[in-house]
């Protein structure tokens, strides 16, 4: 792969003699979508954590546009837009407020048309003034989203993003994802639904106990194993 955008090399995270993740290795290219699947306790989380500088890994690196998170702190955080899989928000905030003080923390020029772009691009324009901690578990999954999308950033970590969403924002959020990566942007996220991942990824990395248990595009995936959860019960042996 030439010029990958993102490269994980050989991490691992050991917290009190508990190895979450092992040994994790992949990379992709600008303009492009990974999907990290796996159960509850994979580390899914744990590896995007990883990435997004959250957490420091016990060994090896992360790399995000030649950046390294150990060396220039700000730089790297700066090529990232990073979506939790649950946040407490302020109880006296609206959703314009919230992206309002989310966008001045990254100083994003045109900040009041930035947020009022992103709240429309997920669909909740119509409840900027409502208070987010009254939203529904998939109304605040779509204001995260949105505050990752903020900066612009190069890079899109989302963990569980579509935790919460109804079929008809399952359906908006593969497009969204589909017209970012479009705009030459890059994602990585998390999932247990492997029909999200097989709609718009194209590279998929399952994980078990920590641990790459297999990895490769989405198409190399349905042409050996005809779809990716025959491919997801292979690497882990169940077939």
């Amino acid at each position: 792969m030439d010029n990958p955008l993102v490269q994980v090399k050989g991490i691992s995270k050991v917290i009190k003699k508990q190895t979450l993740v092992d040994e994790i290795s992949f990379q992709i290219s600008n303009g492009s979508i990974l999907a990290l699947c796996g159960g509850n306790g994979a580390g899914k989380s744990t590896v995007l954590r990883l990435i997004a500088g959250i957490l420091q890994p016990t060994t090896g690196e992360v790399s995000v546009s030649g950046l390294y998170w150990s060396k220039s702190r700000k730089p790297f955080s700066m090529q990232i837009g990073y979506m939790p899989d649950d946040f407490q928000f302020n109880h006296g905030l609206s959703a314009e407020e919230t992206l309002t003080f989310w966008a001045a923390l990254r100083k994003i020029p045109k900040r009041k048309e930035r947020v009022e772009e992103v709240l429309t691009l997920v669909g909740l324009q119509d409840k900027r003034n409502s208070l987010v901690n009254t939203f529904s578990k998939g109304m605040r999954q779509r204001v995260l989203f949105a505050q990752a999308l903020l900066a612009k950033p190069p890079l899109l970590i989302m963990d569980e993003p579509t935790n919460g969403l109804d079929p008809f924002w399952m359906n908006e959020f593969v497009k969204l994802l589909q017209g970012i990566r479009e705009e030459g942007h890059t994602v990585i996220f998390s999932t247990h639904q492997l029909e999200i991942a097989d709609k718009v990824a194209d590279q998929i990395v399952f994980l078990s106990q920590g641990r790459n248990v297999g990895s490769g595009t989405t198409e190399e995936f349905r042409t050996k194993h005809g779809s990716l959860y025959e491919a997801f019960n292979h690497s882990l042996g169940l077939q």
